[in-house]
């Protein structure tokens, strides 16, 4: 490895944490980024579907604002369209929620009463910002946020005076807001989240934005500033090596405290190293992944927070089944509640956990696509099924949301009925037929975000038992001796292991890897980028760069 006697850096993981890493640290030292994919970008990830592109991973910037590095960053690079731009646009407080025109299915196959829906979301709103108020509480009313809304649900619900029927309904679109917050916060329950940090995050102001060329723009432009030959791609560590005395052949005199091995046998002697790998990945890899093993309040913390699966399904459709000026069709399974327990027959009921699907905009770019939204074991379920069956799956859905429905746009002829009922885990007599005039989906495409070795899921969660104090712990440096001078925090990152909260599109933050290059030969060991903040329109009290992006 070239690099004569300058510091010697290896970063592992060229998602948007590493590549930062990788370009602020130019001209002081000799870099090498390993990564173990075939491309850079980590959970950032655009693929061509339908007539358009389909964003695998990170979705949105959430809060995109000058706050918001991610946003600075698309913007500096020119990457955003004209409307991301406006300045009234950016000071818009959409909550981490921005309003987009929607209808509601049911699964009786009507369209429920938007004003129903309405009232509904508007009392789970106010009880999800109660839940953000425990902050700091040396006692609170339950452990989990999921346990905490119940309880307030079935208080409110029981209070509010419906008839029983409106009270059923309530509940079971209450069910649905549930699943979306499963969506958000990346866990299979929110029975799993922890109530009192619940509120150590805040949303940005800013309209949610998209990239017009893909998210992968954003990645593709920071490895363009790269040199030639820093980023090797198919490079998957093995195990690090750290707190050793290594040499070079024939070099006995140079001493590298760090030794990165590779999967395919290469190694790398390095000064120091920067670990941006998600925390999926370590929860299953740590202890073998380091030599020696982290400290055990390190590993702790890897125990301890939650790292869980979103996936997405996209459905390429040959003309729209919905109207011009809906972008959201959302799911609310009538016989639900968040009062009951749900199914735990993953096989039967996985599609269940389907939040509902947002229309790709604009149409004349993607076609006629939806992405359809689903967390947890189901949605790890999910993967386990070819394509043909969760198109199947999603066909039945759709035919029986809209079994009383009419649209004007339906003149396609039904589809050969083998093209639709190759279904694994679906039992025809727990659904309704529905509607047989709506076509199948022309081809279908899905992310397997749990599948994914180096990833094995999609973002992480304060989870019961764990806190901020956590995400602080991950993104100290190694060694620990307290004699040795305070590394400056590395700028926050995609897959940064360290306690990131939500799948790529972080930023890089100028100031802080201007900090902290020239004082590399003052670094420990091991570095690892501070924390990403939590649902990406978040932003933990641990970390004091709100950023933002989400699936």
């Amino acid at each position: 490895m070239e690099g004569g006697s300058r510091r010697r850096v290896v970063a592992v993981g060229a998602g948007l944490a590493g590549l930062g890493a990788a370009q602020w640290l130019r001209g002081h030292g000799s870099l090498r980024l390993l990564e173990a994919e075939g491309r850079a970008g980590g959970r950032v990830c655009t693929r061509p579907f339908a007539s358009g592109l389909a964003e695998i991973g990170a979705h949105w910037i959430h809060g995109p604002s000058p706050g918001n590095p991610v946003f600075r960053l698309a913007t500096r690079y020119g990457l955003l369209g004209p409307e991301a731009a406006r300045e009234e646009n950016q000071r818009v407080e959409a909550g981490g929620h921005p309003p987009l025109p929607s209808v509601t299915y049911g699964s009786s196959g009507r369209v429920l009463s938007p004003q129903a829906v309405s009232e509904a979301h508007d009392l789970f709103d106010t009880l999800l910002a109660s839940a953000r108020t425990f902050q700091g509480a040396e006692e609170s009313l339950a452990h989990s946020v999921g346990q905490y809304l119940r309880a307030e649900i079935a208080q409110r619900v029981s209070a509010s005076g419906a008839d029983e029927d409106a009270q059923r309904l309530q509940l079971a679109i209450l069910a649905a807001c549930l699943k979306l917050e499963c969506c958000i916060s990346g866990t299979h329950s929110m029975d799993l989240v922890a109530l009192e940090p619940f509120g150590e995050y805040v949303s940005l102001p800013g309209l949610d934005c998209t990239f017009p060329g893909g998210y992968s723009s954003l990645p593709d432009h920071m490895l363009s500033a790269l040199p030639d030959g820093t980023v090797l791609l198919n490079k998957a560590v093995r195990t690090i090596r750290w707190r050793g005395s290594f040499h070079e052949e024939g070099d006995e005199a140079r001493d590298f405290p760090v030794r990165v091995e590779c999967e395919d046998g290469d190694a790398f002697l390095a000064d120091h190293i920067i670990v941006t790998v998600p925390l999926g990945f370590l929860k299953e890899r740590h202890q073998d992944f380091f030599q020696p093993p982290l400290p055990e309040r390190k590993a702790e913390a890897i125990r301890r927070l939650g790292f869980g699966t979103n996936n997405k399904i996209f459905l390429e459709f040959e003309r729209p089944f919905w109207e011009p000026q809906q972008q959201l069709l959302e799911v609310v399974w009538e016989d639900e509640s968040p009062l009951e327990e749900p199914s735990a027959d993953l096989e039967a009921n996985w599609f269940k956990k389907l939040i509902g699907f947002v229309v790709l905009q604009p149409p004349e770019q993607h076609g006629h696509v939806l992405c359809g939204f689903i967390a947890g074991k189901e949605s790890e379920y999910m993967e386990t099924l070819s394509d043909a069956e969760v198109l199947g799956t999603m066909t039945h859905v759709l035919r029986m949301l809209t079994g009383t429905a009419t649209f004007s746009t339906l003149v396609t002829p039904t589809p050969p009925r083998e093209t639709c009922t190759q279904i694994s885990g679906y039992h025809p007599k727990s659904m309704p037929a529905g509607n047989q005039r709506l076509p199948a989906p022309r081809s279908v495409l899905r992310s397997r975000w749990h599948s994914a070795p180096y990833t094995r899921g999609s973002y992480s969660y304060v989870a019961i038992g764990s806190s901020g104090d956590d995400i602080d712990v991950l993104a100290q440096p190694l060694p620990e001796d307290p004699e040795d001078p305070r590394v400056i925090a590395f700028g926050p990152g995609d897959a940064a292991a360290m306690g990131e909260q939500e799948p790529p599109g972080m930023g890089t933050d100028r100031q802080g890897w201007e900090q902290a290059a020239p004082g590399l030969e003052e670094h420990r060991e091991v570095a690892f980028p501070t924390p990403a903040p939590f649902r990406g329109h978040r932003c933990s009290a641990h970390q004091p760069i709100p950023l933002g992006s989400s699936p």
